[in-house]
């Protein structure tokens, strides 16, 4: 019997789609669900939602909570990771103490100076789950949702390499689903891949029945002039390649947009928009847990979207899928660094995990890539270290916070972040590192 263990589980909006969707296969009908999360009252409406979609579905699943993080990992085959270290108080941190220096972002949870502190919060808590893995459960493969996505595979392709690991995202997929309903085709009826970094991999393929449809959208955004006030179309007009993550994140991966009032205005940037997402989060575990109390049916999107389910689904019963995936570049992407997490396309079945090679990016994506993965590399290797210094400089390459601060602004909102999430962060990297040296 399949036994899949969620970490985080008082993720709620996840928790309930991963669990429909794993039910929705009549092959893990009698799969065994373990819930951990820290928070009792999280943990208890998680429990309930699981319950309820399993006599929902009529599925005979084994439904196990635990507050217990070893407990709810023996015998796991598989552990889906959603914890958010620092919860919506260290995002409102990541968020709103940059605004305070003329920083905008719009999510904070990827790259730039969000990124690097969720990564900071985030690397002490995989070093422990990975342990625990290792000790329990050492052949349990780790489906890894929590942002930042390349930062946090890096950091366990650092620390633990022995432990079968992937880097789950539906932004590529839900890129060509959208596209396809921008210009009028069924998804069903093309064919995609992408590749590059997560959050800004490039769709590099796109056709229906051997035909490109990138001439279509073009023709689209061209007779749809509102469409040209999108960060993402500036990003195609600009690289030639459309990139897989949203306006509202693109948007503070690179130096082109919220440097500016002017700029924001134009692409019609909501700066901090994640706090509004983050309290609509929080929402949602207050209808949820009201849902169960009365007993009314959860809302649920239909079909099997999630990468989650597909991968166990394919690793248990042999069927071949292909998803994009997040792991470290071992030869799969010429022209980004070995060893930087990268995405492409996946091919998943019963005998592992099989990423595909996709050869060089067009050189301007590459370029584009990696500045990206410096910053990621600098948040991975002050993790490394403890030096915090490597910290300061992690955000002083990031393309936004260097077209927004000064040097010295950004050393100096570092050390702000870093009083500000305190006990969250390693010991060796709450030290303030001085503005300059003398």
């Amino acid at each position: 019997m399949t036994r899949v263990t969620f970490i985080g589980a008082g993720s709620v909006v996840f928790t309930r789609q991963l669990v429909a969707d794993l039910l929705r296969f009549p092959e893990l009908a009698d799969v065994t669900i373990a819930l951990h999360d820290i928070d009792s009252e999280r943990l208890d409406v998680a429990r309930g939602m699981a319950e309820q979609l399993n006599a929902r579905f009529c599925t005979d699943a084994t439904i196990i909570a635990s507050a217990d993080r070893r407990q709810a990992l023996a015998d796991a085959d598989f552990v889906i990771n959603t914890v958010q270290i620092g919860g919506i108080d260290g995002t409102r941190k990541d968020l709103e103490i940059p605004a305070r220096y003329g920083l905008n972002q719009t999510i904070g949870d990827t790259t730039g100076v969000g990124g690097v502190f969720r990564a900071l919060r985030t690397f002490p808590f995989l070093t422990a789950l990975t342990a625990d893995m290792r000790e329990i459960c050492p052949d349990a493969v780790l489906l890894n949702y929590t942002n930042p996505m390349a930062m946090n595979l890096w950091w366990l392709s650092v620390t633990a390499p022995d432990i079968t690991s992937i880097g789950l995202c539906h932004s590529v997929y839900w890129t060509a689903v959208g596209l396809c309903k921008l210009i009028g085709v069924p998804f069903e009826d093309t064919h995609y891949r992408a590749a590059g970094v997560n959050h800004q991999a490039w769709l590099l393929e796109w056709s229906r029945d051997g035909k490109d449809l990138y001439p279509a959208l073009r023709e689209k955004i061209l007779a749809e002039p509102q469409l040209q006030r999108r960060v993402r179309v500036e990003m195609f007009k600009r690289l030639g390649f459309y990139p897989t993550e949203t306006s509202e994140h693109s948007a503070e991966y690179l130096s082109w947009f919220l440097r500016s009032p002017e700029q924001t205005a134009k692409y019609r940037i909501e700066p901090l928009q994640y706090l509004g997402i983050s309290e609509r989060n929080v929402s949602e575990f207050e209808e949820a847990k009201a849902r169960l109390r009365s007993g009314d049916d959860l809302d649920l999107e239909e079909g099997a979207a999630e990468y989650a389910p597909q991968v166990i689904h394919s690793l248990v019963t042999g069927t071949q899928r292909t998803i994009h995936g997040n792991l470290p570049n071992r030869g799969y992407i010429d022209n980004l660094p070995q060893g930087a997490v990268i995405e492409v396309p996946v091919t998943i079945d019963g005998a592992g995990i099989h990423p595909q090679a996709m050869g060089a990016l067009p050189v301007q994506l590459a370029a584009q890539n990696r500045n990206y993965v410096s910053v990621a590399e600098l948040a991975v290797e002050a993790m490394r270290t403890g030096d915090p210094l490597l910290v300061r400089q992690a955000v002083l390459m990031d393309p936004n916070a260097s077209s927004t601060l000064t040097p010295e602004q950004i050393w100096q909102l570092c050390n702000d972040l870093t009083d500000a999430h305190g006990d969250l962060l390693p010991a060796p990297l709450r030290q303030h590192v001085p503005p300059a040296w003398a």
